[in-house]
């Protein structure tokens, strides 16, 4: 970015989200790289980071929190680091400009509804949080409102008069949170207005959004991130691939027009519903889709004796675990596309992988979080001939956000 103009943050001591915020990007860039090389370098050369002609308000995931000051004042915002302390935000430079708009028309809304906020520590009140997503190729808007309990006073009305000042707004959805929990969402949805989901369009290909499914929060850099991952893959129309935490199928299906076959795997059951929605939806029908835990599925599979050309997997920061990786080396896929989102967890997961019979071909990392520490990477690994001395493999505990991911299946999964 030539000339580049340095916004400022009102609260970027307090937030603590952007560890980057007042840095020049282009020093954000530097920084990244040389932080991934230190950890990567030794399986082969790291390409330069991938990053964005404009890294402002790039989210279009925008999560708030809401609570009251001591004085009564409604506030929303994020919760400062390491706390539960809520850090009141009116303008956040991340995150989409319109959905913050949003959240605090809510704001605004709730005195004359008399609609009270949820305090942790009495467990008292109705609204906990509120989730903005936005396409920003389809210009959809989804709302959902996280509550305490499943009644909503006055629920037309106030979305009424929501919509009124946001007639942009295409679907309104409560969602339920009833427990004590760090957890945003709850399991239950009640649709308030519209079919309680939006769509969007990403690498040609459209998909359906629900509240709870995963879906990346930087679109023009999931783009760049999906893009090189195909192009790493080199598919010719005749592979059979492994789509490996595939979400709602947005590797997979954006794969299958370049693959023979593609198979789908995910814990999340409404990721998955919405995966063999996307696929319909778009025509696609050589992808299968399965509701399981990703490594007892490669597991099964290799069980099983089902071989795969290419082998794609996302997984959470945590990384993958030694049952997973010991899956996709007994079947031995020629190539392994590791999207990651976490370097750290990376370089144990490679370090396994080229112990047991493959070579780090390619890396590219993809700057997804623009003014944070976190930076994704694409690597390309290749089987290999030569024989390697296995390297133990190191446990690492997971983040709160990933134990949704956690063991949930049991038995093998049956491939038809």
């Amino acid at each position: 970015m030539k000339n580049e103009k340095i916004l400022t943050c009102d609260v970027s001591k307090k937030c603590g989200g952007c560890q980057y915020q007042g840095t020049p990007y282009q020093e954000q860039l530097k920084t990244k790289q040389k932080n991934v090389e230190k950890l990567l370098k030794g399986f082969g050369k790291v390409e330069p980071v991938a990053g964005m002609e404009n890294p402002y308000y790039y989210r279009n995931k925008v999560h708030a929190v809401f609570g009251r000051e001591r004085n009564g004042k409604i506030i929303s915002g994020t919760y400062q680091a390491n706390t539960h302390k809520i850090v009141n935000i009116d303008n956040c430079l991340i995150e989409d400009q319109k959905s913050g708009e949003i959240i605090r028309t809510i704001r605004d809304l709730l005195k004359s509804f008399k609609i009270k906020t949820y305090d942790e520590d009495t467990r008292y009140g109705l609204l906990r949080h509120v989730l903005v997503r936005r396409g920003f190729v389809s210009g959809q808007i989804m709302v959902v409102l996280v509550l305490s309990c499943p009644i909503l006073p006055s629920k037309n009305n106030f979305v009424k008069a929501l919509r009124k000042v946001h007639p942009e707004i295409t679907t309104v959805v409560l969602n339920v949170n009833d427990k004590k929990t760090n957890m945003i969402l709850g399991d239950r949805d009640i649709v308030l207005y519209g079919k309680g989901y939006i769509e969007d369009t990403l690498c040609g290909c459209t998909f359906r959004i629900s509240p709870r499914s995963f879906y990346q929060v930087n679109p023009v850099q999931t783009e760049v991130l999906y893009g090189k991952a195909i192009e790493y893959a080199e598919l010719s129309g005749k592979e059979k691939v492994i789509d490996a935490y595939c979400g709602i199928g947005t590797i997979g299906l954006i794969a299958s027009k370049k693959a023979k076959e593609v198979i789908g795997v995910e814990l999340n059951p409404n990721a998955i519903r919405d995966a063999k929605i996307n696929a319909k939806q778009n025509n696609i029908t050589n992808v299968q889709f399965y509701q399981a835990d990703a490594g007892e599925f490669m597991v099964s599979l290799a069980r099983q004796g089902v071989s795969a050309d290419v082998v794609f997997m996302d997984p959470p920061r945590a990384g993958s675990d030694e049952a997973f990786l010991s899956s996709v080396v007994k079947l031995a896929p020629e190539k392994v596309v590791y999207v990651s989102c976490n370097p750290e967890t990376l370089a144990r997961d490679l370090k396994y992988l080229t112990g047991h019979g493959y070579q780090v071909k390619k890396m590219q990392p993809v700057d997804m979080f623009c003014f944070t520490q976190h930076v994704e990477c694409v690597t390309l690994l290749q089987k290999s001939n030569r024989k390697c001395k296995p390297d133990s493999y190191v446990k690492l505990s997971l983040d709160m956000e990933d134990y949704y991911r956690i063991k949930d299946a049991e038995g093998d999964v049956k491939i038809e």
